[in-house]
């Protein structure tokens, strides 16, 4: 798989909530960085992080780039209450793992 399926993968089972699926495309020494979490661990991101897809009505790939350093992922979603955002992620893929999630927030869209 190319770092982009292995990125589409994950985002597909953050979607259907499917643990499983998203425990194989997860390294286990995998690190996830975000506004709200520095550096938590596979383990963390499961509990934390990945219970959280049914907060989002709506989620639409603005772009998803492979460079050298990752994939680049900028989306924007609507939450169930309303509110519009976008974020980009820096997704760091090994094999068919990812092994680093870093996500910078975005503010309000419209």
């Amino acid at each position: 798989m190319s770092d982009i399926d292995v990125a589409k993968a994950s985002f597909d089972a953050y979607r259907r909530q499917d643990a499983d699926a998203m425990l194989r495309v997860l390294s286990p020494d995998y690190r996830f960085t975000s506004p709200q979490d520095d550096h938590i661990d596979r383990d963390a991101f499961m509990e934390r992080c990945f219970p959280t897809a049914d907060r989002f009505s709506t989620s639409t790939v603005l772009e998803l780039v492979s460079t050298p350093t990752g994939v680049l992922y900028v989306y924007e979603y609507e939450l169930t209450d309303g509110g519009r955002y976008r974020n980009v992620e820096l997704i760091r893929v090994e094999g068919d793992q990812l092994v680093e999630t870093q996500v910078f927030f975005g503010g309000q869209v419209g």
